[in-house]
């Protein structure tokens, strides 16, 4: 049975169209992805802090557009954006330099993916574990720890809103950050 030459043709195409797809649509190594996360992050806390547009009962910090503040207790503030949920942990007695909350995730015993990073003015890592088709993002700065759970497309952009809101919190009394 002899093929005709359209037919040839249309085969072809649509090798060619399933190759170019397969290259668009190939996603990098996880190992690239995290270690592309952890720069990011890095390059958000050595911006300057945001300013504040939240005041709360003793502190004020920056919230990214689209976040809401579902509660707020004597140490924590729930944030949703979408249907993703943040928790800011935050204690007041700790610096901007304290290592309190990276010392914890380091006894976790997997910090394959815990970096530290710091300034004159603040101390602060990222810490994310892999957890099936999800990650645990962990932001600190100082005694602020922002955590979510984050998919692979969205781990970026989460970590640069964490790292925001992360390194923009302020205490209105005296003492802390």
């Amino acid at each position: 049975m002899k093929m005709e030459k359209s037919g040839w043709v249309v085969i072809s195409l649509l090798a060619i169209f399933v190759i170019v797809i397969s290259i668009y649509t190939k996603k990098p190594p996880i190992e690239e992805v995290l270690s592309g996360a952890i720069e990011e992050a890095e390059q958000q806390f050595q911006q300057n802090a945001k300013q504040p547009n939240e005041k709360l009962d003793s502190l004020s910090l920056y919230i990214p557009e689209g976040f809401e503040i579902d509660d707020q207790s004597n140490s924590n503030i729930l944030l949703t954006k979408a249907d993703k949920v943040y928790i800011v942990f935050y204690n007041s007695l700790e610096s901007a330099k304290s290592k309190v909350n990276y010392e914890i995730a380091r006894e976790a015993n997997d910090d394959e993916w815990l970096t530290s990073f710091e300034n004159q003015d603040r101390f602060g890592y990222i810490y994310i574990v892999e957890q099936a088709d999800q990650f645990e993002i962990q932001i600190g700065v100082g005694g602020v720890k922002v955590t979510t759970l984050s998919n692979r497309d969205e781990l970026t952009e989460n970590i640069q809103d964490m790292m925001d809101i992360a390194i923009s919190l302020e205490y209105e009394e005296s003492g802390g950050i």
